[in-house]
């Protein structure tokens, strides 16, 4: 008879507090059934979006103490006090690009000898992610921008996400939006931008091409969304090509302000490789033609691409103002207020079921079977990061950073 394999499902102890979680009871259930060797448990949380008792009612097991899982998931990074040594542990760990910040919880994994895999490295050998909560960023990200227009121009006002039950009581909120004539920008095309245009299509108002954006007036609010071949060109004229771009992005220039002149509202949905140009610069912002005053920077890279994004704000307070001309952060909707700024970097918690029922779908399709099962392709393998107390081979880049 095999060895059973006992999975726990952590609470989440990151600060600020996330209410996502990696399996819900109904995952739960699909994967003890489609598992017959894999017992499963779920550490009690007061804050998690699916309460303890709607566990209980599917008879899942709530266990306080994890030390006897072979395996531990959660979403985002553990507490360092936390870590239980000598497991396997799955999250989103935000090390592997050498952040700062986490440096410290690196090096307590690596003591620890904790076997760390990171959902963001799961990949097929194409190298495409397997696992994501980009969507969901996209969706709230939009939705967030729109609930800060009405704010800023005192049209409407509507609920908080986070407030909301659901997408569907998020989605019923947007009757309440008024446009008018407002020109609205995307720009990026992967998850995180197709969640974007969800929410604008929810909304029901016309997508337009790049060439009408730029060359037409509209009596009606209008979205359009763009990709790098519209925003950027080469220091030397030559042609567009996307693959060149993403290996030499030095060699590029932004080619935004056309459409800073013409949009009022921005919504950044794009990867950013700091070597590639910034979309537009401060000195930029200051100019007459710099039409935009509502700017939700998804991608959250600060002092990135977006140079007004100058902190990360929160799902409590996710609005601040920007003044182009001092520099300096101001109230969110002051009278004088130039820019309003949207820069919540966990957007997904704002709708906690849904983005931790469709994350938790593709875990228990995709991820978990090569697990604790055959794994051919090599999917853990490229997600693992540390091991028996050492960096592996495809993340031994990390040995200096891990050195300080």
């Amino acid at each position: 008879m095999p060895k059973k394999i006992k999975i726990g499902v952590l609470k989440e102890t990151k600060i600020p507090p996330d209410k996502r979680v990696a399996l819900p009871p109904k995952r739960v259930l699909e994967l003890l059934d489609q598992n017959q060797n894999v017992v499963l448990v779920v550490q009690p949380s007061e804050l998690r979006c699916y309460k303890d008792s709607e566990y209980m009612k599917e008879g899942v097991v709530m266990q306080g103490d994890l030390s006897d899982c072979e395996i531990l998931i959660g979403v985002k990074e553990v507490d360092i006090s936390s870590l239980i040594p000598d497991k396997t542990y799955l999250f989103f760990s935000h090390v592997a690009k050498e952040q700062a910040y986490n440096r410290d919880l690196l090096r307590a994994i690596l003591a620890k000898r904790i076997r760390l895999l990171d959902y963001e490295y799961f990949t097929d050998k194409e190298g495409v992610r397997l696992i994501a909560f980009g969507r969901w960023a996209g969706v709230v990200g939009a939705y967030n921008s729109l609930r800060g227009w009405g704010e800023k121009t005192g049209m409407y006002s509507l609920k908080p996400a986070h407030k909301c039950h659901n997408r569907k009581e998020m989605d019923a909120q947007l009757d309440l939006v008024k446009l008018k004539n407002s020109r609205i920008l995307i720009s990026g095309g992967g998850r995180v931008a197709w969640g974007v245009m969800e929410t604008m299509k929810a909304l029901g108002i016309r997508e337009i091409t790049p060439q009408e954006y730029l060359g037409m007036e509209f009596d009606e609010a209008v979205f359009c969304r763009i990709d790098p071949v519209h925003y950027v060109e080469h220091i030397e004229g030559k042609k567009f090509e996307l693959q060149h771009f993403f290996k030499n992005p030095k060699e590029y220039k932004s080619y935004f302000a056309p459409f800073s002149s013409c949009t009022d509202i921005y919504i950044a949905a794009h990867y950013w490789n700091p070597d590639s140009p910034r979309m537009f610069e401060l000195d930029e912002m200051t100019s007459p033609d710099f039409r935009i005053k509502m700017i939700a920077d998804i991608s959250c890279d600060i002092n990135g691409s977006v140079p007004s994004t100058i902190r990360a704000s929160t799902i409590a307070e996710p609005f601040y103002g920007f003044d182009p001309h001092s520099r300096t952060e101001t109230g969110a909707f002051d009278s004088n207020t130039p820019i309003t700024m949207m820069t919540v970097d966990n957007l997904p918690g704002e709708l906690p079921r849904d983005a931790s029922d469709e994350f938790s779908g593709i875990l228990v399709k995709e991820i978990l079977p090569r697990l604790i099962g055959d794994d051919p392709d090599g999917v853990v393998e490229r997600a693992t990061i540390t091991e028996n107390g050492r960096l592996t081979e495809r993340y031994s880049y990390l040995e200096d950073y891990v050195k300080g």
